[in-house]
């Protein structure tokens, strides 16, 4: 699924992704600054997390628990030099969890991922306008 959309539009764009997600684990990849951690924000307020959603980019993961006990794990892997960093902290344990996982520069651990995974990429257009890649 192809989808371009303005920033004013991303809470529309969020409903119609998880209506569409298959998988719990959601790799979300683009350029620096296309709006990964902003698409996740508004992905986790559509799906009623209230959290304050920040970039794990210090932190690796952060997770995030909704008034239904769901739980999202939110990665930034920009700081990784190579998949073995995961390893040691533990990636593995919450990819297989169950819960959704959302990842940003999930090429970063790319060889981890063999199993099916709904991957969103996004491509900008301008200051405002973003194209996303479902599948």
């Amino acid at each position: 699924m192809e989808i371009s959309y303005s920033l004013s539009e991303i809470d529309i764009i969020a409903k119609k992704i998880c209506d569409s997600l298959r998988y719990p684990v959601v790799a979300f990849n683009g350029p620096m600054g296309a709006g990964k951690t902003t698409l996740i924000k508004s992905i986790c307020k559509y799906l009623n997390f209230k959290e304050n959603i920040s970039s794990p980019t210090f932190s690796l993961v952060n997770t995030y628990v909704n008034s239904s006990n769901k739980i999202i794990h939110h990665f930034d892997f920009y700081r990784i030099e190579s998949f073995e960093e995961a390893l040691d902290f533990g990636v593995d344990e919450y990819l297989d969890s169950g819960n959704m996982c959302f990842m940003e520069w999930s090429e970063k651990i790319s060889s981890l991922l063999n199993y099916p995974i709904n991957r969103i990429e996004i491509k900008v257009i301008d200051n405002d306008k973003r194209k996303i890649n479902l599948y």
